[in-house]
């Protein structure tokens, strides 16, 4: 299916929906008036989503189960298939992404923890959608070994144009593992779609590293995008206490967690003299005190006319969603917006239709949609 098809059948059926469940008072931003519109509530700590080519979303729930919303209501049974995961603090069943050409071989992949609790890693899964559920599921990447624990885990999936799969893995909150090429913890992978490793990656045939790894030094990658002009991924991460950040990601590149950051411990005690050290990455912009920036997106349809090419993402402890203005790689400015409206926004994408859609992470999730006023 064509882009121009995909966007037509996929629009139709969102609009061909049932009523919404409630549409909120307006709201206006600096370039935008927007409504807030609940989708759907009840949802059991929904963390991500994708858009189906025929319309319908899927929505992972941390427990451990994928649903279907479709024709206005989350359908009761959720899918078939889903691998057996690792629950607990922030683990469970993270992120669902599609494989580039799903239309044609119905691939998608989860990313989930695996594993006990004495052991668990992050993991991707391979699977095929279908009528009956998953089918074909298997596991291509595990962050072993797997460790005690169950924060900062990552776990966000993105392909780039060349159909390289980048997925995101923790520290662990043990952070001296980030700098360590031989541990999967703290570092950004990128695979074939199969799970394979790239000729070109850059620490293929490097002594002491994982050739399946693309950057390293990260503390708790959370967003994922790729920039529509450059094809360039983008990544979002939190800090311990202050120093959130937003890097764009290069071949090889360390990006200091933890010989540099803004922040510090949650006691409040150093855990560096360095925000800044020669051969290490600056992120493209920081946030003290922190705002523990989710999902991430970029803006590119009409319905926002103001907000085209701002960039999205959530921010789970200001309860808010931010949209980040830029010019080229260079931070221009940003504004918060629903603040306090929703707790914890985990995932925002935009839509077929143009509108804006984001998840909340609460026993209580919902799925909700941005319209213009």
């Amino acid at each position: 299916m064509d882009r121009r098809r995909f966007v037509a059948s996929a629009t139709a059926a969102l609009l061909a929906a049932p009523a919404v469940v409630r549409a909120q008072d307006v709201s206006r931003s600096a370039k935008a008036s927007y409504r807030l519109v609940t989708l759907t509530r009840g949802l059991e700590q929904p963390w991500g989503f994708v858009f189906l080519p025929d319309g319908r979303i899927l929505i992972t729930e941390r427990p451990g189960r994928l649903r279907i919303f479709a024709d206005g209501k989350v359908e009761p049974a959720p899918v078939a298939g889903v691998p057996k995961v690792h629950t607990g603090g922030q683990a469970g069943l993270l992120d669902v992404c599609l494989h580039p050409f799903f239309d044609k071989n119905r691939t998608l992949y989860l990313s989930y923890i695996g594993g006990t609790d004495r052991q668990s890693m992050t993991s991707v899964a391979r699977a095929e959608f279908g009528p009956n559920g998953l089918t074909n599921v298997h596991t291509i990447f595990e962050a072993k070994p797997g460790t005690s624990g169950n924060l900062n885990l990552g776990s966000r999936i993105v392909f780039d144009r060349e159909g390289l799969m980048y997925a995101s893995v923790g520290d662990r909150f043990q952070m001296k593992r980030a700098q360590d090429l031989n541990d999967f913890a703290g570092k950004i992978v990128r695979l074939k779609d199969d799970g394979s490793v790239p000729a070109d990656n850059p620490f293929v045939n490097k002594a002491g590293a994982r050739p399946e790894i693309f950057s390293w030094g990260h503390r708790n990658p959370q967003g994922l995008a790729m920039h529509p002009a450059t094809g360039k991924i983008w990544e979002v991460e939190h800090g311990p206490k202050g120093g959130d950040e937003l890097n764009i990601l290069k071949a090889g590149a360390n990006y200091g967690w933890p010989l540099a950051t803004h922040g510090v411990n949650y006691d409040g005690s150093k855990i560096t003299d360095h925000a800044s050290l020669p051969g290490m990455e600056d992120p493209l912009r920081w946030w003290v005190p922190s705002i523990s920036p989710c999902g991430l997106t970029f803006y590119t349809a009409d319905k926002f006319a103001g907000w085209k090419g701002s960039i999205f993402t959530g921010a789970l402890s200001n309860k808010a969603l931010f949209r980040i203005e830029v010019d080229g790689e260079k931070y221009i400015r940003e504004e918060r917006l629903l603040i306090d409206r929703l707790p914890y926004i985990r995932d925002i994408r935009q839509g077929p239709d143009g509108f804006l859609y984001l998840v909340t992470e609460s026993n209580d999730g919902g799925l909700y949609r941005l319209e213009p006023a």
